[in-house]
């Protein structure tokens, strides 16, 4: 099962890719982790596993400080069952649209081909939720699909492409 990872890094005109290893990562916070080593204003882990699902986990300067969570979107949250890595950035995560109510408030809630986590994690960037939503459901739409709409509006698809190349 091949991944692709790779932080974007920077602010609103200003962003390069670099292409991480996320062999490490145990857990949700083994991600941030990783982010938090990169000084950019705004860090985005992104990930897309065998046409599968796309991840964006999404680190804010302001954030650094331990309180203050990452914020996570899974395109698809059935992947999490399939998919280790998405499983831990899944971690915590609740389906978008879906009844936050639970026969038993501990149980985790059932994971489907929803999206799961924050629409909003790159609406502030040019992508708003409705579209990253509809991206993810989109049938014809693949994952990778997904990260190209965000780094198209960050204005930096040819670095995503030379990283992925």
């Amino acid at each position: 099962m091949s991944h692709f990872a790779c932080a974007m890094l920077g602010d609103r005109g200003s962003w390069r890719i670099v292409e991480v290893d996320l062999s490490g990562c145990e857990t949700v916070d083994d991600a941030v982790e990783l982010l938090r080593d990169f000084q950019e204003p705004v860090r985005i882990l992104a990930v897309e596993q065998d046409d599968e699902y796309a991840a964006l986990l999404r680190l804010d300067l302001a954030a650094d400080d331990a309180d203050e969570p990452a914020r996570v979107f899974l395109s698809n949250g059935h992947a999490a069952e399939e998919y280790p890595l998405a499983a831990i950035l899944a971690d915590g995560l609740v389906e978008i649209g879906g009844d936050p109510l639970l026969d038993d408030e501990d149980a985790p809630p059932a994971l489907d081909a929803a999206p799961f986590g924050d629409p909003d994690v790159v609406e502030d960037l040019g992508v708003k939720a409705p579209e990253l939503i509809e991206l993810s459901l989109h049938e014809s739409t693949l994952p990778i699909d997904l990260l190209i709409s965000v780094v198209e509006r960050l204005g930096c698809l040819d670095e995503f492409e030379a990283v992925r190349a």
